[in-house]
């Protein structure tokens, strides 16, 4: 089983699953099935609406952004990872329950 969003590289119909491969779409806009989105929500809030002149200021950027994302990462509260993965034993069940379903 392989969950995936909606996005289109995943929902093309030029995508051939592998039989042993089970696609389980989740629904748009639904962080709390997928936990590493919420991950994703605290890193791109502070990086959002950068403009960049040249490449060269582009590859400036791209370094400040690499050390942004360390403080990021260093300044996570035991909370927000919580909160990050605190769906995650939820999506499990989640999951199962799709199977269920899918199989009646």
């Amino acid at each position: 089983m392989l969950q995936v969003d909606q996005a289109p590289a995943h929902t093309s119909s030029a995508i051939r699953w592998q039989e042993f491969i089970i696609p389980l779409f989740q629904p748009p806009s639904a962080p709390e099935l997928n936990p590493i989105e919420r991950l994703w929500q605290l890193l791109k809030k502070p990086l959002k609406n950068q403009l960049f002149s040249s490449l060269q200021t582009l590859r400036v950027g791209l370094a400040r952004r690499r050390h942004r994302i360390q403080e990021i990462f260093d300044q996570l509260t035991l909370e927000q990872v919580i909160s990050i993965f605190s769906k995650l034993f939820s999506m499990q069940l989640h999951i199962k329950l799709v199977l269920v379903s899918k199989l009646f």
